[in-house]
């Protein structure tokens, strides 16, 4: 499923969109009239792919987009066509000039597609290169950090989550593997959690929900202040 939002305040162009996310098919879909609660939702939920117009009642998409999370991959929808330069340099993956048919936005998505691939594929070859060696039932384990989730402290044990569903216990303090780990790659939410940041879905003052994990990890009172400066950008 492809997480999507759409920022336009034209009413007639958010139906569009979402007429032609819902023939596209598995997409889900979130639409906003107001940038302001629009980026605030982006900053939560932090979807595949963010539609933005440009110019919407004084405020600038341009604007709006160099705050976008460098996870989002951003579609431009406007009926200027003289943004088309501007759009670009805040690396856009496409411009859809309003009024635009399905075929065209068919384009631009599957533009969207191929660089979420090529983004995922990215922030694996960069995190395989780099490895955690842990010892767990008497033998040393090599762990990708691309394949962590989460990392937690258990008394004097971690456990560490990975990608696949399983996981591995060995005995060391939470505070020893965090400083083998990359600071902008993996963040403390609690004493006894550790996560990977890139695997956030969504996240308040209290909790935050990771891919893949259905329950929901708690952000302790002491890093609920770091989480939100860190996460929401």
């Amino acid at each position: 499923m492809i997480r999507c939002i759409a920022i336009d305040d034209e009413p007639i162009a958010l139906n569009i969109i979402h007429s032609y996310c819902e023939k596209w098919g598995d997409i889900s879909l979130e639409t906003y009239s107001s940038p302001r609660i629009g980026m605030k939702r982006i900053l939560e939920w932090r979807p595949d792919i963010v539609f933005l117009d440009i110019e919407m009642n004084g405020t600038s998409g341009i604007e709006l987009a160099r705050q976008l999370p460098r996870s989002c991959c951003l579609i431009f929808t406007t009926a200027y066509a003289n943004y088309a330069l501007e759009g670009f340099e805040v690396d856009a993956v496409d411009f859809l000039h309003k009024p635009y048919f399905y075929e065209r936005f068919c384009r631009a998505m599957q533009k969207a597609v191929q660089w979420l691939k090529m983004h995922d594929l990215l922030l694996i070859s960069e995190s395989s290169s780099r490895k955690l060696v842990l010892k767990a039932d008497y033998k040393n384990v090599t762990i990708p950090f691309g394949t962590i989730v989460y990392i937690e402290s258990i008394d004097n044990y971690i456990r560490v989550h990975l990608t696949d569903g399983t996981s591995l216990v060995t005995k060391m303090a939470l505070y020893s593997i965090e400083q083998q780990l990359p600071k902008d790659e993996f963040i403390r939410i609690h004493r006894s959690y550790l996560v990977a940041s890139k695997r956030i879905t969504a996240f308040t003052r209290s909790e935050v929900t990771l891919s893949g994990i259905e329950n929901k990890l708690p952000v302790g009172k002491t890093y609920s202040e770091e989480v939100m400066k860190t996460i929401g950008g």
